[in-house]
């Protein structure tokens, strides 16, 4: 997410420090790459029976369409969950291409030559190419709850008149039940499931051999220009999924406004004792290259000891997406130790 710098993607974004948050939120990527023209069809999952289709969101809201959507509008992390489901949407819109072209890693499997791109940095969305692809559903995560993330405030009615919307919240959720929730919607719009079963297998696997590692103290974190954000574990589904397994993760003792992070000076970064320390590896938070020149940070511990692993922080709510997640973190902390 984003802290005073890290929304520019969604990482630390919250209610009322939705402004600051959002701030990272808008950072990443180049201005949208919409390329080429709209998918002519858009061949999602199957469509799902012809009797009506109805789905209830996260805001309460019960979605009714006479048969089940299939020109889908997804936010990249929306789409990047539907994706691995078998949904196939026909645009998407937030961070999905990198400045030099390459695909952001946030939008996971999605084949970007595929869809049709709305949208590339905060606050841009292409309202008229939205009309013009005729989408019958777009959907959206939340971090707070009635705000469907990455949908301009400026354009919000006009894109919720053109078609339906589905939120699905994160914010206060286990990656579990967020999970749970894009497989139901995946469910309802006819997806496939393919790999599924396998991937949910894998992901459970991994879960459990987490419980092998509650002896570690775990700080997790994502580092900016001029200050460190130690992150605040019940704000996060991959977090809470973490403790939940049984994993040893920092709380900081304050946290700024929302709720997200605590912010630390980079003089302070010996806040809080850990044995491991997981970085952000998101576009827009420093490299490890980059807060080994903070003296204080380059002291700590958990990082002499070489004990600085990568924490995926928008892999993708699919059984697939966690279990490539779960499968890296299990691999890293089998090499680290408790510290003195």
């Amino acid at each position: 997410m984003s802290g005073p710098v890290l929304p520019r993607r969604g990482f630390l974004a919250s209610a009322a420090g939705l402004a600051a948050a959002l701030t990272l939120a808008a950072c990443g990527g180049e201005p949208a790459a919409t390329g080429g023209s709209a998918p002519a069809a858009s061949a999602p999952a199957t469509p799902g029976a012809a009797q009506g289709w109805t789905f209830t969101d996260d805001r309460g809201k019960k979605v009714e369409q006479p048969k089940a959507p299939s020109r889908i509008v997804a936010q990249v992390g929306a789409a990047a969950a539907l994706w691995d489901f078998g949904v196939r949407p026909v645009a998407v819109f937030g961070p999905h291409k990198l400045k030099d072209g390459s695909k952001d890693p946030q939008v996971g499997n999605v084949d970007l030559a595929k869809v049709q791109g709305l949208g590339n940095v905060w606050d841009e969305f292409n309202v008229e190419q939205y009309i013009a692809l005729q989408p019958d559903l777009l959907v959206s995560s939340m971090y707070v709850k009635g705000t469907l993330w990455y949908v301009p405030e400026k354009s919000k009615d006009t894109i919720e008149q053109v078609a339906p919307t589905a939120g699905i919240m994160l914010t206060g959720r286990s990656a579990t039940q967020v999970i749970g929730k894009y497989e139901e919607l995946a469910k309802s719009l006819g997806a496939d499931m393919q790999g599924v079963p396998e991937a949910k297998a894998r992901m459970e696997a991994a879960t459990k051999e987490l419980a092998r590692f509650g002896n570690l103290k775990i700080l997790m974190m994502s580092g900016g220009a001029d200050a460190m954000w130690v992150v605040n574990p019940p704000e996060y589904p991959d977090i809470v999924h973490l403790m939940d397994a049984g994993l040893d993760v920092v709380k900081p003792a304050k946290v700024d406004e929302g709720g997200f992070f605590q912010t630390l000076s980079w003089e302070n970064a010996d806040e809080y004792d850990a044995d491991v320390i997981l970085y952000d590896t998101r576009t827009q938070s420093l490299k490890p290259e980059e807060m080994m020149k903070k003296p204080t940070f380059a002291k700590l511990p958990a990082v002499k000891a070489g004990q600085l692993y990568p924490w995926n922080a928008e892999a993708p709510y699919s059984y697939q997406g966690y279990a490539a997640f779960l499968e890296g973190l299990v691999a890293n902390l089998k090499k680290a130790k408790e510290l003195p």
